[in-house]
């Protein structure tokens, strides 16, 4: 079961925003102030949707608007996305008095933050809408900042060979048909180690990977393909070509084989996990590997019946030459 959790960008990390004393990020917890800026979709957010960055603010803009009804709170975004039955937030925000503020990638928000902690901060964003710049003093400036892979994701992935994204998230075998499992059987995905979810989602998903684990632990035979790729263990020189190349992480050398000429070692696939794609036995330089039911001899000779009754000059593919 992979669950490698996430982490959360901090505001110090940041490139272009800075960081002070009243700065601070969706999930740390100011002091109670007068006036708060908030602004969506910082740092790596400006590539990919965070999900949870839009919710998470309008939650804290309504609890502060709670706590200090006269506190004045304006929420500077891009695109507002509070999906599913979330929408309720984003009407009850407006309702509180929460005034929203939007911008464009082109022209961001752009921030001043004076060296002690005693200056105010400032911040200059174009308001398409009005056409003009607005500039605002708030107390408080909080990045809404989002939700990245644990770190290791991507050594992990490395290692079990695990698809995943430009961002680091992992990648399931199919959007629909497999969403919690690899392309590699017997591994499955849950929370956000897959994407930035709710905890609602997390647990629906923690579910679905649990049934689809139980699915295997509950047989007591597999049925596997007959179509598996075997291992001829007396040609086998421990190149680890087979290994590199398959998309499954399923070769292994083994140490209960001894290749050619005894060398310590040599490949052995389980054929229990292999998907059959060939891909070992044309890559394999010893031509130790073969694919039972499409053995070389097998393949030879078929090809060698398909072509028998015909003339040498049909065999010979003619390529056109372009422009020609």
């Amino acid at each position: 079961m992979m669950a490698g959790g996430q982490e959360s960008k901090r505001a110090e990390e940041q490139e272009s925003d800075g960081a002070g004393e009243n700065q601070s990020t969706n999930t740390q917890s100011p002091n109670l102030p007068s006036s708060v800026v908030m602004i969506q979709c910082v740092g790596p957010a400006e590539k990919y949707c965070s999900r949870i960055c839009c919710t998470t603010a309008l939650k804290n803009a309504l609890k502060l608007k709670e706590l200090k009804p006269e506190a004045e709170v304006i929420i500077i975004y891009r695109d507002i996305r509070t999906y599913g039955f979330r929408e309720h937030i984003y009407t009850e925000a407006r309702r509180a008095g929460v005034r929203f503020v939007h911008y464009e990638f082109e022209n961001k928000p752009k921030v001043e933050i004076g060296e002690s902690a005693t200056e105010q901060i400032k911040i200059r964003v174009w308001e398409p809408m009005l056409g003009r710049e607005l500039e605002l003093r708030p107390d408080i400036l909080v990045l809404s900042t989002p939700v990245v892979p644990a770190k290791g994701a991507s050594e992990l992935a490395s290692r079990l060979k695990l698809s995943s994204d430009m961002e680091g998230f992992f990648l399931e075998a199919h959007v629909k048909l497999r969403p919690v499992d690899f392309a590699a059987d017997g591994i499955y995905m849950a929370g956000m180690a897959h994407y930035p979810k709710f905890l609602d989602e997390t647990i629906a998903q923690a579910q679905a990977a649990a049934s689809r684990a139980a699915i295997t632990l509950s047989k007591e035979t597999m049925m596997t393909s007959a179509q598996v790729a075997h291992v001829d263990p007396d040609k086998c020189v421990g190149c680890l070509t087979c290994v590199r190349i398959c998309p499954y992480n399923v070769p292994k050398i083994s140490n209960e084989f001894s290749g050619i000429g005894k060398i310590g070692g040599a490949a052995y696939i389980e054929p229990a996990v292999c998907h059959g794609c060939g891909s070992c036995a044309s890559e394999c330089p010893a031509k130790a590997i073969e694919l039972l039911h499409y053995k070389d001899i097998q393949t030879m000779e078929k090809l060698s019946a398909l072509f028998a009754n015909r003339p040498q000059e049909q065999i010979i593919e003619t390529i056109p030459v372009m422009g020609g």
